[in-house]
């Protein structure tokens, strides 16, 4: 494929943007190559300034539940900005979609909304401080949160294709507040628990992590944690913002059956548009200001474009009985059609998969956690990720992410996939 245009726009937009991208792994640095700059979208395709098609995994990773350019979503859309775009006052239209996530979401009684996922992630962790009255917090590695300081300790995903697991810019009197542990393992996070015993507010976690590629959590992880934290008057935060709304209406509460104290929404909650959520149980949610004394605030929070977006998202997802269930369906049968291909051919690989969340990783190893998932084999990685490219299949360009599929891919698309790949592993 040719992309004459992309490169040419990458060369002007380096001259005025950082690196030429307003968020880094969009860089091509992790694979090597000019990045592809897109023109549009509809259903499962993404199309370049050159005109190519790509079926695309990435969807705005991981909001287009239901494919680009959803009729319903863009509609409301459309519609809503006829009548303004911004206010900076309240509308009707956040009690309604406040409402309908309330009633899908296990374990809330109050939502607030905010315009990303680490704004959510930030809000989360500071009312969880102002309601314990405690101040350290545990992550884990690998888990990514967004960039706000307390979360750029060991990150995933951009910080670790970048090599700066610990940005400059984070000061050492917020590391120290930042506890780090191995995911899926229990026992290191009790460690940290007993040493640092009535001083952590919180434990954030990606329920199923999404930015070390996809990792399920092993039978009783979760459950651990929810005892661990009970035990200990600790808050368990679920950082639902990949996971929210696709993996069960519900998200992982609803799936694996364990609550958390509060919840951290983005991608499919704004139907594309720049939204993130945070929610609880009243007795949390009211320690936020005008109510308490946890300060949080947004200009442009509850924007109603945003939230006609997210409302006609949520409620498609809400009428939609068998979603859920062909979303899993769809990315079973890519799972198997990937794994014969890359067996057939002798690529050493495994495959992680949960619900509509699946990640090839070129790793002899079962990938568990951080350091599994950075075994693989990165160079092998790199040659899938062009291949692919050149096949009209647009993954993430970072062995670090998961693929997210949409219920706009049909089986002529899961099989045209398949077939690069089986193409693409020949050349591996």
């Amino acid at each position: 494929m040719l992309y004459q245009r992309s490169s040419a726009l990458f060369k002007a937009a380096k001259a005025v943007i950082p690196g030429g991208v307003n968020s880094p792994v969009r860089a091509f640095n992790a694979v090597g190559g000019t990045p592809i700059f897109a023109k549009s979208a509809k259903g499962a395709y993404v199309y370049d300034e050159d005109g190519n098609r790509f079926i695309d995994y990435i969807n705005s990773w991981g909001p287009m539940l239901l494919g680009h350019a959803y009729p319903p979503v863009v509609d409301a859309v459309i519609e809503k900005a006829k009548a303004g775009t911004s206010f900076g006052m309240p509308t009707e239209l956040e009690t309604e979609i406040a409402e309908l996530a309330i009633s899908m979401v296990p374990n809330i009684d109050k939502i607030r909304f905010v315009n990303s996922g680490t704004e959510a992630c930030m809000s989360a962790i500071r009312l969880a401080r102002g309601y314990t009255k405690k101040d350290k917090i545990i992550k884990f590695a690998g888990c990514y949160h967004g960039h706000s300081d307390s979360f750029l300790i060991a990150a995933g995903s951009g910080a670790v294709t970048f090599g700066t697991p610990n940005s400059p810019g984070v000061t050492q009197g917020t590391a120290k507040d930042t506890l780090l542990a191995t995911y899926n393992n229990i026992e290191n996070v009790k460690e940290l628990v007993r040493a640092n015993k009535d001083e952590i507010a919180a434990i954030i976690i990606e329920p199923v992590a999404g930015n070390m590629g996809c990792i399920p959590p092993v039978d009783g992880f979760l459950e651990g944690l929810r005892t661990l934290c009970d035990a200990n008057n600790i808050l368990l935060i679920f950082d639902e913002v990949m996971t929210g709304f696709r993996l069960a209406k519900g998200g992982v509460q609803e799936l694996k059956g364990v609550n958390a104290d509060i919840v951290c929404f983005g991608k499919v909650v704004g139907g594309g548009l720049p939204v993130g959520a945070f929610a609880s149980r009243d007795e949390i949610m009211n320690h936020l200001a005008p109510l308490g004394p946890v300060y949080q605030a947004g200009t442009l929070s509850g924007n109603p474009l945003a939230m006609a977006a997210g409302l006609a998202m949520l409620k498609a997802i809400n009428v939609d009985k068998g979603l859920i269930n062909r979303l899993e369906e769809k990315t079973k049968y890519l799972h198997n059609g990937i794994t014969d291909a890359l067996n057939k051919n002798n690529v050493t690989h495994t495959i992680n998969r949960i619900g509509s969340m699946i990640s090839v990783h070129f790793s002899e190893h079962a990938v568990v956690d951080f350091d599994s998932a950075a075994k693989g084999n990165n160079e092998t990685f790199k040659k899938f990720f062009h291949g692919m490219l050149n096949e009209g299949i647009y993954i993430a360009p970072s062995a670090f992410e998961t693929w997210f599929i949409t219920d706009a891919l049909t089986y002529q698309d899961l099989n045209e996939t398949i077939t690069a790949v089986e193409k693409v592993a020949k050349m591996l």
